[in-house]
């Protein structure tokens, strides 16, 4: 997935590649010509120094030149492939139907475009920039350092074993803790966006204890896996260190102890202390690239389960078909994922086209799940849904998408406009179909005493919008693109008697030709329907108009005298 998204900038990262290739060719020739200027400034060679000095100082130049390079190259390539990666993320999660993202659950898939993305995109900045310099540096600076002074070789592959131990023992017992520091992160978001979206409930019931208890021992649990994280490096620095000066004074007490027969090792001796150096710190470097890769590798498995995981429902690739407005259930049982019951259970019946249909039952019956199998946001595990005589798994995603549109219980509105918000039932929609959408909807009446009118903000969530107005603003927009069947799922239910009513009548008049599905709590809502679907625990008790089952249907009847009889 990753190398994949790399593979699109394959230019930048060979110019990246050479770049480094220039910078570790320079950080290995500088010490050689500093070990030519101090046997030069010994022999008093006036004329070797400033020669051997001038190639030194253009070495460095040439290192520092192509470092600053290899780093924006590097910036470059880790900022567009994580721009790649989240865009190419939030385009599969468009692609999910309601049952995976329940599955993944909307925070944990925040979470994974957003700090998995970044952990991805620090590892790319560090491998362009080090990872790829540091198997360059330790293999040549135990080639140059051996070279320069063969008769240490032992102290270089003492130093190296060393090193390698303490950085092992201390990253072995640290790594297993960077997969628990993701689940960590994960729950700390899922926490604080709980509470910040049931901000109303937590303060009316005086929670903020309870939460900040909740959210502290979340954040300590987290607090206390970076500390012991932190313990871990601070402990490892120091020990690399300390290897490395022993191993330095060991060179110099070697040294000391073979002046008298290699005089010229003391010129030597700051080259091969500067080798030392070099592979000492590449040894560090790619000890702290291990514990960032290990955070990134866990972020990439996350990212790659959401790439991998295939739609739960898909749609046919076919040309988009016209369909007549009938319904019709054939034993249809769904149950939700990871449940055990069924919340519908072999529900049959059928819907003429142009009938208004009332759907009513108590909290829990299956009302809402029914109005969701007909667009497709599920599918049942059992039994077919025809529109038109055609199964609907059978259609392309346009075709229902133009024939069948759902008003939502919970209104949820977009950032932006209120334009824009309605054209997301129809994007192309004309300013004509906008305001007869917003028009039988009731929603012209507020609307228009706004000053910018429908260009008016949306905040987020539509908070600068009351319950009614934002109802009224979603059934405009499931009304904008004039469908053959319209769902409203309860969506009424935020508006005043007044209001309704003359909802209700604008869509009798404007909507003959509709085959309209009312979910309601309300039996005043569905007492003009046409037919009259009665749930109970998840199957179909009743069917027929008001007062054939207020005179047949007993679990209707006592629904409907509980919040009318009393007044009838």
């Amino acid at each position: 997935m990753v190398i994949k998204a790399v593979l699109k900038y394959k230019w930048q990262a060979l110019g990246s590649v050479f770049l480094i290739l220039l910078y570790v060719t320079a950080s290995l020739l500088q010490p050689r010509f500093l070990q030519s200027v101090l046997a030069a400034v010994a022999e008093n060679n006036q004329p070797a120094i400033l020669q051997m000095g001038g190639w030194l100082l253009g070495v460095a130049m040439l290192g520092l030149l192509a470092g600053a390079c290899n780093t924006v190259l590097a910036a470059y390539i880790a900022q567009s492939v994580s721009a790649d990666l989240r865009e190419q993320l939030f385009r599969k999660i468009q692609s999910f139907s309601y049952a995976n993202i329940e599955e993944f659950n909307a925070g944990n898939l925040v979470v994974r475009m957003t700090n998995d993305v970044s952990q991805v995109q620090n590892l790319l900045m560090m491998t362009f920039q080090v990872l790829l310099r540091m198997p360059l540096l330790f293999i040549g600076g135990i080639v140059f350092a051996v070279t320069t002074l063969p008769q240490l070789w032992w102290i270089v592959l003492l130093m190296i074993i060393l090193i390698s131990l303490a950085m092992m023992t201390i990253m072995g017992i640290m790594m297993p803790r960077f997969g628990r520091f993701q689940k960590l992160v994960d729950r700390i978001n899922a926490i604080a966006k709980e509470n910040l979206r049931g901000v109303r409930v937590v303060k009316s019931f005086v929670q903020e204890k309870n939460q900040a208890d909740k959210f502290e021992e979340v954040s300590d649990d987290l607090l206390h896996l970076n500390l012991f994280i932190g313990r871990g490096f601070s402990i490892l620095e120091p020990t690399f260190i300390l290897v490395s000066y022993l191993s330095i004074y060991a060179a110099y007490m070697a040294v000391y102890n073979m002046i008298g027969s290699n005089p010229e090792a003391v010129s030597k001796l700051a080259s091969f202390g500067t080798y030392l150096m070099q592979i000492m710190f590449s040894i560090i470097m790619v000890g702290f690239m291990g514990s960032n890769a290990s955070r990134a590798m866990v972020s990439i498995q996350r990212m790659n389960e959401v790439l991998t995981t295939e739609p739960a429902m898909t749609f046919e690739e076919k040309p988009d078909q016209e369909l007549s407005p009938t319904i019709r259930f054939n034993h249809v049982t769904f149950t939700y994922p990871k449940d055990d019951k069924p919340t519908l259970k072999d529900i049959s019946f059928e819907i003429a086209a142009g009938q208004m249909v009332g759907v009513v039952g108590a909290t829990g019956a299956g009302k809402s799940t029914l109005a969701q199998l007909i667009p497709r946001l599920f599918d049942p595990q059992e039994g077919s849904i025809e529109i038109g005589g055609v199964d609907i798994k059978t259609v392309s995603r346009g075709t229902l998408r133009q024939t069948v549109s759902i008003v939502l219980q919970k209104a949820i509105l977009f950032t932006g406009t209120i334009a824009s918000n309605i054209r997301q039932g129809k994007h192309d929609a004309e300013e004509r179909e906008i305001e007869r959408a917003a028009g039988i909807a009731q929603a012209m009446e507020f609307i228009h005493r706004m000053p910018d009118k429908y260009q008016s903000s949306v905040e987020e969530r539509g908070n600068n919008f009351s319950g009614g107005q934002k109802q009224r603003m979603s059934i405009a927009r499931g009304l904008v693109s004039n469908p053959k069947i319209l769902i409203l799922d309860d969506s009424t239910s935020a508006l005043d008697a007044k209001s309704e009513k003359l909802v209700q009548e604008a869509l009798n008049k404007e909507l003959k030709e509709t085959t309209t599905i009312i979910i309601a709590q309300k039996i005043s809502s569905v007492v003009k329907a046409d037919t009259i679907l009665v749930l109970d625990e998840g199957r179909l008790i009743g069917q027929g108009t008001h007062k054939e089952l207020v005179a047949t249907n007993p679990v209707y009847r006592e629904i409907f005298e509980t919040q009318k009889g009393k007044e009838d």
